[in-house]
């Protein structure tokens, strides 16, 4: 049996422009964010209500409320857990978190709550991962607490450095919860990352650079970028025809 319908393929979208385009390019799955050059927030309550009504492809958020660690205070808490609420109150798909305590272990009360949190939704423990102290004890943490995907590089920069590490998940994982390659991830080298580690599910931004069409840039505002990244339909197309043919052979 061809592996062709088990592996998938999930765009983190900086924005409701790039998550469309995540879906014209044949993406199975959005994960919906802001702020994408610090790692990603929680996208604006517009960007989620408008990417709900316009995308036919399901729609994961990621619930961040700040750039930087992933250890979190009780205001910040209670921020991501409001979050949550509206998700579910607009018939989001799923759920994308992630919290550790100061000991860089999985803060199992905060994860607790946010999973029950969403309800029905799956979630997925996103790249904090990368970040725990012993990704053994804290893979059986995630899977306890209900979790229904691991986000990892692998505890590198790409995800192709880290497929040896990655591929030590999912043998660990024995199916117990989906274990999702992410990070660094092209047309190039996904099929690579997806026959090393046994994967069946994949993340990647397939960004490219767009320019500014203003002709008269600020000089007022020495800081302000006239280029930002957006995901491009093209790459994902490239994403998905890789993986296809790796399913197909």
């Amino acid at each position: 049996m061809s592996r062709r319908a088990s592996l998938l393929l999930e765009i983190a979208a900086g924005s409701l422009v790039s998550a469309l385009a995540a879906q014209q390019g044949g993406a199975d799955r959005v994960e919906l964010c802001e702020a994408f050059e610090t790692g990603g927030t929680t996208p604006s309550y517009g960007t989620l209500a408008l990417a709900r009504d316009r995308l036919r492809i399901p729609l994961f958020v990621l619930i961040r409320p700040r750039p930087g660690d992933f250890l979190y205070d009780t205001l910040e808490a209670e921020v991501m857990l409001r979050d949550i609420e509206t998700c579910v109150r607009l018939g989001c798909d799923g759920i994308v978190v992630g919290a550790l305590d100061a000991d860089g272990d999985i803060d199992d009360p905060l994860c607790r709550q946010l999973v029950a949190a969403a309800g029905p939704l799956p979630v997925t423990f996103h790249r904090a991962f990368d970040a725990v102290r012993e990704p053994s004890a804290a893979l059986e943490r995630i899977v306890a607490l209900g979790f229904s995907r691991l986000l990892t590089s692998g505890g590198r920069a790409t995800a192709a450095e880290g497929s040896a590490a990655i591929a030590a998940c999912v043998h660990q994982a024995k199916g117990r919860l989906e274990v999702m390659p992410g990070a660094g991830l092209d047309e190039d080298n996904i099929a690579r990352v997806a026959s090393r580690t046994l994967a069946r599910e994949f993340h990647a931004s397939a960004k490219v650079q767009r320019t500014s069409a203003m002709r008269a840039p600020s000089s007022a505002l020495p800081g302000l970028s006239t280029s930002w990244s957006e995901t491009d339909a093209a790459r994902v197309r490239a994403l998905r025809d890789a993986l296809d043919a790796l399913g197909a052979a």
